[in-house]
């Protein structure tokens, strides 16, 4: 049988055609790709965004804002030393791009104005690090990327 040019070339659209498709088909039925959203209510916090934007350039005017720091017993979350700790309320919460599962979040309450993250609940890698805090009904927000 004699091969011509147009043949040969339909031939090879569809092993092209069929090469994609194999990849296509094996990559979105595999498991060990997974294939989530950041977080699972993804659009709702994109209506949320100029909340936060709001939240943040109030955290900015303050004096002095949230700082972290890494000690031997985790993370130490230091909230700023003019406010009085009774009137913080809030949570912080721990997000792991790598691994949702790992993922926390955590009630601020404060005896003095640290608040520890214990070292046992985090692993070393990237984590963004998310304080959403009110101290009397005005509304702040803190986020940082950081390497543990």
């Amino acid at each position: 049988m004699k091969l011509n040019w147009g043949t040969a070339i339909v031939i090879a659209f569809i092993c092209f055609i069929s090469f994609i498709m194999y990849f296509v088909i094996n990559m979105s039925t595999d498991n060990k790709y997974n294939h989530d959203l950041v977080v699972e209510d993804y659009y709702k916090q994109e209506l949320e965004f100029q909340t936060d934007i709001d939240k943040e350039k109030n955290a900015k005017d303050l004096t002095t804002n949230v700082t972290w720091k890494k000690t031997n017993d985790g993370i130490v979350i230091s909230f700023p030393e003019n406010l009085k700790i009774e009137n913080i309320k809030g949570k912080v919460f721990l997000y792991r791009p790598s691994n949702k599962q790992l993922d926390f979040e955590t009630p601020i309450s404060l005896s003095d104005h640290n608040l520890l993250i214990p070292d046992k609940r985090l692993l070393d890698g990237r984590w963004n690090i998310k304080v959403d805090w009110t101290y009397n009904n005005k509304d702040y927000l803190f986020k940082k990327e950081i390497n543990y």
